[in-house]
């Protein structure tokens, strides 16, 4: 049975990623890309889905025993855990180098103090789970195939097979090293080359450091906003630039229940929001790389603009189920692939159009395509702006005049004013000057309660949404507007969980709401992100600390977060880790940092 969604490490090397729970078991691993058939399924099943388990031996029918503690090696994407048995103290160091030639996962034991036995069990399943491949030695290498894919498993260790499982046993004494590797290949190419674990690792941590010497934050919340850095490198795709919203799919949002979708691929909202805080903590040249993956994947048709793509700029990702698979804790269906790609979702225009503005606003090289793009954009909006949509959650219920559209919509026009008035982009200057003002008006009035004092999550709606906590972020009203306070007081009271944490919008348990879904969800992280940031805007800034540290406390122990925090549970939930909880992490930071708001 798969771990708590907390209990995972993630490993990774910028264009797939591998999750690693507290007793050593890889339970999920796609190859070669983060959107492959996995070839480790036991995240969303059982053992006979695939996994590899590397960890101390344990007597038949017993649980493996999980590490006595574990840890990034230093700010790098090295895990490190450790296993104190009665026989002594073992530790296993998993990574996966930044790809030069074909993807490896590559695994050391180390021993640390007296003679620990160690077993090394190997279960290879491709296509999540559904194809036993055949496994045989060739050139005296173990090699599994099925159709077009060969994992290749190298070790010093000796190895022998039995019931579909590959398996090494082996003690370890102080100061013995013993590595593990597996290496993808496509099943009709000459077999990788063989892996060079040592100098690998040494390669590995050098290429971290190098990468963290960049940041340009250094607050008092350095290491939160460092490991969650190196959790967005490691979710971005090296070869386009694109970034995926998390590694993984159908993690649930509700335990045992439908909310699970597949996040392995772009969404344009994660990824501007991502392009943000990179661009704000010294990352220009990731910046630059998504830049040019969103000119690549919008190139000729800006004006049927998807919410999101494959991480190559792909635009059909058809939504599948996999009946096979029983899902993690019993939370089905298992869906591969995501059929809100072709939803209308207007404030994606305002993510993108606001993320090209702060490129250009901190020194990006100026793109002449960038700009005629977002001329393209507006000229859309023009025309579209006030139509109902599926709104930033994807809801899949009827379409509705959701505020933050509107809102966003708003600032996409005046971000490319902006761009027009800076010289660098010629367009019907006054006409959208008139355009932005009626948006404004028409959010205003329609989408403003009066009586409550508080925006609603769409017009004629009494329902509130936590994504009106972006209005003062966005520059739609200034922090100090009484409209802008009682929306945040609103939310505080009616979206607040018990432990003070934020839900999107309310949900209807076995009815279908809003969303078109039945069922509730947890707290949804960025949402108490923001308002942490809201209330540091508003002079609250004890508050918004105070909040901001609390989040921070549901982070696992290696500062990871998934996408929601159910408060029933006490546990996260949700697609892990996830990059639209990591980036407002970062924010938030540098936002308290600049107003000194932290205790020290």
């Amino acid at each position: 049975m798969a771990g708590r969604i907390e209990d995972y490490a993630l490993i990774g090397d910028m264009q797939t990623a591998a999750l690693v729970c507290r007793d050593g078991t890889v339970d999920w691993l796609c190859l070669p890309r983060f959107d492959s058939h996995a070839i480790f399924a036991g995240l969303l099943g059982t053992g006979e889905h695939g996994f590899w388990r590397l960890g101390p031996a344990y007597a038949p029918g017993a649980e493996p025993p999980t590490a006595t503690r574990r840890t990034y090696r230093g700010d790098s994407l090295i895990l490190e855990s450790e296993w104190d048995t009665p026989r002594g103290t073992v530790r296993v160091i998993d990574f996966m180098p930044p790809r030069d030639g074909a993807p490896q996962l590559i695994r050391i034991v180390e021993g640390v103090s007296g003679r620990v036995p160690m077993r090394s069990e190997l279960r290879m399943r491709f296509s999540y789970g559904r194809v036993v491949p055949w496994v045989h030695k060739q050139q005296g290498r173990t090699v599994a195939v099925a159709g077009p894919d060969s994992v290749w498993f190298d070790t010093e260790a000796e190895t022998y097979g039995k019931a579909l499982t590959t398996y090494a046993d082996l003690t370890v004494a102080p100061g013995d090293r013993i590595a593990f590797t597996i290496s993808w290949e496509p099943s009709h190419k000459e077999p990788p080359a063989l892996p060079e674990p040592e100098q690998s690792l040494v390669a590995t941590e050098d290429f971290w450091h190098e990468w963290v010497e960049h940041c340009t934050y250094h607050g008092p919340y350095r290491e939160a906003v460092v490991r969650s850095l190196i959790t967005l490198k490691a979710l971005t795709y090296a070869p386009t630039g694109g970034i995926v919203a998390a590694p993984t799919t159908s993690l649930p949002e509700d335990i045992g229940g439908v909310r699970n979708w597949d996040y392995r691929y772009t969404w344009l909202r994660d990824a501007a929001i991502t392009l943000s805080s990179l661009l704000r903590t010294g990352y220009r040249e990731e910046a630059r790389a998504w830049r040019e993956w969103l000119l690549r994947a919008v190139a000729g048709d800006p004006e049927n603009l998807q919410i999101m793509y494959g991480i190559a700029g792909e635009r059909e990702l058809g939504e599948a189920e996999l009946d096979w698979l029983p899902g993690y804790e019993n939370s089905t269906p298992v869906r591969v692939g995501n059929g809100a790609a072709h939803q209308l979702q207007l404030d994606v225009y305002g993510e993108v159009t606001e993320a090209l503005h702060l490129g250009h606003m901190t020194g990006l090289a100026r793109s002449d395509y960038a700009s005629v793009l977002q001329l393209k954009l507006i000229r859309y909006l023009e025309d579209h702006w006030n139509e109902p949509d599926e709104g930033i959650w994807e809801v899949r219920g009827p379409r509705r005049h959701f505020v933050h559209s509107k809102v966003m919509a708003w600032v996409a026009v005046d971000r490319t004013i902006k761009l027009i008035e800076s010289g660098d982009a010629d367009g019907p200057l006054e006409r959208w000057k008139q355009l932005r003002d009626d948006i404004h008006r028409d959010v205003c009035e329609k989408g403003y309660d009066k009586e409550r004092n508080t925006f609603t999550q769409s017009y004629g709606s009494q329902a509130l949404d936590a994504s009106l906590l972006l209005i003062p972020q966005m520059g739609f009203l200034p922090p100090d507007d009484k409209r802008v306070i009682g929306t945040i007081e609103a939310i505080q009271r009616e979206l607040s969980t018990s432990d003070g944490f934020i839900l999107r919008y309310p949900t209807d348990g076995e009815d279908e709401g809003v969303d078109g879904l039945p069922g509730d969800e947890g707290a949804f992280l960025a949402c108490s992100f923001w308002m942490a940031d809201d209330l540091a805007m508003i002079g609250r800034v004890d508050e918004a600390r105070k909040l901001f540290e609390k989040l921070l406390s549901l982070r696992n122990d290696l500062g990871l977060l998934a996408e929601e925090w159910d408060p029933r549970l006490q546990r996260q939930v949700g697609n892990f880790p996830q990059a639209f909880s990591h980036v407002p992490l970062i924010d938030t930071a540098l936002r308290l940092t600049a107003s000194g708001a932290y205790g020290g």
